[in-house]
């Protein structure tokens, strides 16, 4: 893909987000924010088994964050919490397909970070 055709797929996902919304009988939730831009994402997870099997998004934020989110809650479905535990920065920015300065390196990962604190809590609670 070119890069223009991952910029638009990111602009894609700002304005048609993926999962975005509440889920009532969520397993998981977490919500930060990015204070250095303002950006705020919520995490919403249903998990069974140790499995993520549905997932949603709410927030307000850059297009980055946005669509980092959204792209992220379609990738984890069916993934184990572990395996969505062991992602990196790496691999939100593979998802993204372009390369992003360290400020925007924040914007992009914060939906991860969200859901990873959300699966940490989840997980203390003796789920």
């Amino acid at each position: 893909m070119s890069r223009d055709m991952y910029r638009q797929r990111i602009l894609d996902h700002y304005r048609n987000p993926q999962n975005y919304g509440e889920l009532e009988d969520a397993d998981v939730y977490y919500m930060d924010d990015n204070p250095s831009c303002g950006d705020e994402i919520e995490m919403y997870a249903v998990v069974e088994d140790e499995e993520v099997v549905d997932v949603k998004f709410d927030g307000k934020g850059c297009a980055i964050s946005m669509a980092s989110a959204s792209l992220l809650t379609d990738k984890v479905v069916g993934m184990s919490l572990d395996e969505v535990r062991e992602m990196e920065t790496e691999d939100v920015q593979e998802m993204l397909g372009i390369d992003l300065s360290p400020a925007r390196v924040k914007c992009a990962v914060l939906g991860l970070k969200v859901l990873e604190g959300g699966i940490v809590e989840y997980e203390a609670e003796g789920a």
